[in-house]
């Protein structure tokens, strides 16, 4: 999933079967999230993808915005809209064979969403049992992406939408998209997401909010952590996602418009959880630093495992049709993350 707090006690599994690995390469900063995520030509199938076919997606069809949750079983990977799918989710036990399901995790959207536009899913367990998964969906009495909150007593669902209003939607700023969780050492829950203003000509800020214990509400308001800057950042940062690495906090985000190469993903580094945030001076992966091995790479969660931490993200396939899901093993540089390429 989009978040793990201090690396905080996950179940240790089979470290990634690397895709021809090359050669590392620093994370920087940089990317977008799918605030208008084409669908893919085809529905969502029941199909088995692996690291022996001729791409190097894990899941070689449209899968865009990639969470992963850890689970005992292994790991379950949910993503953007599919024709006929509010929210897609797949299992793996090693990262590498992933198993795409025909089920909608999502099956009913809440009563003031639209249909169509529903994506970037985080999944993490609830403090009382049971899951919650956090979406961006349309706010249909406004046209603005708002984030909701969903709730199942089992990882893969049927997710039930909570509430009759969206828990983060910032008319004013564009709406919200892009909700991502994360739990600091001391337990204290947060949500860190992307107020949508470049839908409107706005600046757009990656922002952090407070949790309510049992993760249905936001609490107070909140903080904002950093905006676009860099030239190669284009007109947004979005698709936040925090974690703790010894005693810094390391936010990976998105930048730059996703439907191209230009999308990219960067990483900015804190002392404390509300900042300041410096970013590194250059993007953490584009699609030139990967020989376009991966093209307009972003949307990215990071796996913390016994075994050694996993970038898991989308890029485009060779024709710009669709988002596939590709993982990399991740190596630190101090604070700072490093990827293995293939």
């Amino acid at each position: 999933m989009r978040r793990h707090g201090a690396g905080g006690g996950l179940t240790a599994r089979s470290k990634l079967v690397a895709v021809a690995v090359a050669g590392c390469v620093a994370m920087g900063l940089g990317g977008c999230a799918a605030s208008d995520s084409p669908t893919a030509p085809d529905a969502a199938s029941d199909a088995t993808t692996d690291d022996a076919s001729s791409s190097s997606f894990v899941i070689d069809q449209d899968f865009p915005d990639p969470d992963v949750l850890t689970t005992d079983d292994g790991y379950i990977a949910f993503a953007t809209n599919s024709p006929g799918l509010n929210l897609q989710w797949a299992t793996s036990t090693d990262l590498a064979s992933w198993t795409v399901s025909t089920d909608d995790a999502l099956p009913v959207l809440p009563s003031w969403a639209s249909a169509g536009r529903t994506w970037a899913p985080d999944v993490s367990a609830a403090p009382g049992g049971g899951y919650l998964l956090y979406f961006t969906a349309e706010h249909t009495a406004t046209g603005k992406q708002c984030i909701g909150v969903a709730t199942s007593e089992a990882p893969t669902g049927p997710y039930t939408p909570q509430g009759t209003e969206p828990i983060i939607c910032p008319f004013d700023d564009g709406g919200a998209i892009d909700a991502s969780t994360f739990t600091d050492v001391d337990g204290s829950p947060y949500l860190v997401w992307k107020n949508d203003g470049n839908c409107c000509g706005l600046d757009t800020w990656l922002q952090l909010s407070t949790l309510s214990a049992d993760g249905l509400a936001v609490e107070g308001d909140p903080v904002r952590l950093m905006k676009q800057t860099e030239a190669w950042e284009g007109d947004l940062v979005e698709a936040p996602t925090l974690v703790r690495h010894g005693d810094a906090y390391v936010l990976l985000y998105s930048a730059n418009d996703y439907g191209g190469d230009d999308y990219a993903m960067g990483v900015a580094t804190a002392p404390t959880i509300a900042g300041p945030y410096t970013k590194q001076p250059e993007p953490l992966l584009t699609t030139a630093s990967s020989n376009d091995a991966f093209r307009g790479p972003g949307g990215q969660d990071i796996i913390v495992d016994d075994d050694g931490d996993t970038l898991v993200f989308h890029s485009w396939d060779e024709n710009y049709i669709y988002r596939g899901m590709n993982t990399a093993p991740i190596e630190w540089d101090g604070d700072v993350p490093r990827i293995v390429l293939p």
